[in-house]
């Protein structure tokens, strides 16, 4: 009994994790061929900040913006101190797609308010860390010359890349939905963007129901509250497992993305889930490091090692301090109380943090 249900929970998360592939699909889609040539061009560091945001909130990865991003600052189009930015922006515009699975709960309100409290933390979280590192960045351009000093002592190269046997089976199965719609319908373009989309958010709702439900039966209260109590004792082993599952599956959305049902059951808390998710943070500095060695120029190196060096500032600035850490958990938190009670906020809070705000910054910047 026990077996069988653990093996439709795997089927079920497998199932999510497709309907998450196809989210990202589809609004990759929309932006395809303009995302990459946001990062041309830009000088002012503010700019910088808000193509990193839009591009990968179009792109739906940061491992794929920041890889972009290493590709040219190693081939010399962009210098590293006006990446720097770009990279920071990263971090915020990866976490759209939280916010569409934590709408997978809407019709039931102390669900949806505890999804949407987890789906925003990591926002708020980054954007703070963003307010704090950009100025002293500008001013000190500690984390260039950080990057520099340790790139000088590796000066590694040649190539390097790790493909995640869990990456892979999962764009396997999102690619046998989008070859129906684009080879056997012969769609393509913006609607075969939306009919992706609309696929991904239908397979989100049925598969967070059924994993809701079943992990409910699985999970009793004792193991909930054991589950809570391992990751809230200890910190530094909640931000490995979100490392380690974020390397192992290549992506920090997939790793929020999954914490958010647990959260909005009730399973995890949203202070047993915070620090697994500043892990994911530095586990998705990876796939740009990786693609760092194969640059011809250290500077490459650089510009992936600012990336590491900025999200693993962050959770260690964040975390220790309990007034610090529990500021972006109150903020999640208010925020989706209001979501709760009229859910034009969530359309608010997205339109103005992942397009108006972007939008905004390149229009008076670049």
């Amino acid at each position: 009994m026990v077996g069988g249900r653990i093996a439709l929970l795997v089927a079920l998360l497998y199932l999510f994790l497709v309907a998450i592939k196809l989210l990202e699909g589809g609004i990759k889609m929309f932006g395809e061929g303009t995302a990459e040539g946001l990062f041309t061009g830009v000088a002012n560091p503010f700019a910088g900040l808000a193509v990193g945001i839009l591009a990968t909130a179009l792109m739906q990865s940061s491992s794929a913006t920041t890889s972009i991003i290493v590709g040219l600052v190693g081939s010399g189009t962009l210098g590293v101190s006006t990446a720097v930015p770009m990279i920071m922006g990263a971090n915020i515009g990866t976490t759209v797609t939280n916010t569409l699975v934590s709408i997978g709960h809407v019709r039931r309100s102390q669900e949806f308010r505890r999804a949407f409290a987890a789906a925003t933390v990591h926002d708020f979280f980054n954007v703070m860390a963003v307010a704090v590192m950009l100025p002293l960045e500008l001013a000190t351009g500690f984390l260039s010359k950080s990057a520099h000093a340790i790139a000088s002592g590796l000066e590694m190269g040649g190539g390097g890349a790790f493909k995640s046997p869990i990456k892979t089976a999962v764009k396997a199965g999102a690619g046998v939905f989008q070859d129906f719609v684009t080879g056997t319908l012969g769609i393509s373009g913006g609607a075969a963007a939306g009919i992706l989309l609309g696929i991904g958010v239908v397979l989100v709702f049925v598969a967070l129901a059924a994993i809701t439900k079943n992990m409910r039966s699985l999970i009793a209260a004792k193991a909930e509250k054991a589950l809570n109590a391992a990751l809230k004792r200890s910190a530094v082993f909640a931000v490995a497992i979100g490392t380690l599952v974020t390397v192992a599956v290549q992506s920090s959305s997939i790793t929020t993305s999954l914490l958010v049902p647990l959260c909005g059951s009730g399973i995890l808390t949203l202070e047993a889930a915070f620090p697994v998710m500043l892990g994911a943070n530095i586990g998705t500095t990876i796939t740009a490091f990786l693609a760092s060695m194969a640059s011809d120029q250290i500077s490459g190196l650089e510009i992936a090692l600012v990336h590491v060096l900025f999200n693993t500032i962050g959770v260690i600035g964040v975390y220790p301090v309990k007034a610090i850490r529990r500021f972006p958990m109150r903020l999640a938190t208010g925020l989706a109380v209001r979501a709760t009670g009229n859910k034009l906020w969530v359309l608010a809070y997205v339109g103005f943090l992942f397009v108006l705000v972007p939008m905004t910054g390149i229009l008076l910047f670049r």
